[in-house]
């Protein structure tokens, strides 16, 4: 079989690291040196086909039964894209069900309002995905039809590139390679490439690599069995090599280099914050504060009042403290018991505690309001109140 002399972009790069001697010889190659096929930076014609055809036989055997997989449904490949944005498959199982049951098809979800579709959404976090996907609905409701080209897919609201082409090929049978972390991490090791895969050349450079293994056949399954082996056995830390198909054609695993692949961009350093929420009750019901529609985070959702929203509030005992993270922000909050020292009587949202001494001009007060637990499922209720509001035992 014939083979290729190193590049000198490769071959620097082997020199700079000793320990990536070929077949474990503990020596820098010579430049001259021919790579066995399995050292290749790129795959041969011969090896592009040869891993499709091992991928596609492995995922037929080994794939996970995710309900969104029993379908080709543009609709419901479409949700379940997005809701996998930035969310783990098992994590999205049960919103996933729950959002399909209420909306079975894009016009039920285009007529909703947009506050019950954000209380199906809660929980899942990155809430622009949910409105998003309500503008799209109503977008494509309006026209008659689904998309069935890339780029047509990819110009509706919230959907980029990588979520177009997986629409496109599970949907549609068209062959656009769509790359998540989990693809990017196998295509890094199987090119063993260390380019930093934050940078928008290194990803279109692999999105092309995997282009040119998928072939014209079942490019669907193709996409889904290549974000499969990175999901389930090609993971970040402590891959599982013997199991992986293409464990022979993998550039990185004779290179000794899988657990330096995929480089990524240096993290943010976490910024740590402090605060503090009050559980108010009036009987079985629990003051909620609603966040405007203007905010930068959160908008139109319910959480628990803080104590800069009841300014006048009797603080009572220490309920607990929990963690939350957002990006790199990493949150503490206690949660105490708190009573209200006056409030409205005059029916069921309470008037903001100071609010009449607040100047014609100055800050609007927050909309508070009382709610049962047995609400809580019908408005949108932020991860945040619902883990204060579960550390009180309430809901």
């Amino acid at each position: 079989m014939a083979s290729r002399r190193l590049t000198p972009q490769t071959r620097r790069r082997l020199s700079a690291r000793p320990e990536l001697s070929i077949a474990g010889c503990g020596r820098r190659p010579p430049k001259s040196v021919n790579l066995p096929d399995c050292l290749r930076v790129s795959a041969s014609p011969r090896h592009k086909s040869l891993i499709s055809r091992l991928l596609l036989a492995w995922y037929r055997r080994e794939r996970r039964d995710l309900p969104w997989r029993r379908t080709s449904d543009p609709y419901r490949v479409w949700v379940s894209e997005i809701m996998l944005q930035q969310t783990r498959a098992r994590t999205a199982i049960p919103y996933f069900e729950r959002f399909l049951e209420r909306f079975p098809t894009v016009e039920a979800l285009a007529a909703a309002g947009e506050e019950e579709v954000l209380a199906l959404w809660s929980g899942l976090g990155y809430y622009s995905r949910a409105r998003n996907l309500l503008r799209a609905a109503r977008r494509v409701a309006a026209a008659g039809v689904f998309p069935r080209d890339y780029e047509s897919i990819r110009a509706l609201p919230g959907v980029g590139g990588y979520t177009a082409a997986a629409i496109a090929s599970i949907a549609f049978g068209l062959p656009r390679a769509a790359l998540d972390g989990n693809a990017m991490r196998v295509v890094a090791r199987i090119e063993n490439d260390p380019a930093d895969i934050g940078a928008a050349r290194t990803r279109e450079r692999f999105r092309a690599a995997a282009q040119e293994w998928m072939g014209a056949r079942s490019p669907g399954a193709f996409n889904q069995a290549l974000m499969e082996l990175g999901a389930t056995v090609c993971l970040p830390k402590n891959p599982l090599c013997q199991a992986c198909p293409l464990e022979s054609l993998c550039a990185a695993r004779a290179a000794g280099t899988v657990a330096d692949l995929p480089v990524k961009p240096r993290k943010k350093a976490p910024v740590r914050i402090a605060g503090a929420l009050l559980i108010v009750r009036k009987g079985e019901s629990v003051l909620l504060r609603k966040e405007e529609k203007a905010a930068a985070r959160m908008a139109g959702f319910w959480s628990l009042p803080s104590p800069g929203d009841l300014p006048e509030a009797r603080i009572g005992a220490r309920v607990g403290e929990f963690r939350h993270s957002i990006t790199h922000h990493r949150y503490t909050f206690t949660v105490y018991s708190a009573q209200l020292v006056r409030s409205s009587q005059s029916g069921s949202e309470p008037r903001p505690l100071g609010s009449g001494c607040q100047p014609a001009l100055g800050p609007r007060p927050p909309e508070l309001q009382w709610f049962e637990p047995a609400r809580f499922a019908a408005i949108p209720l932020g991860t945040i109140g619902r883990k204060g509001l579960r550390l009180a035992g309430i809901g």
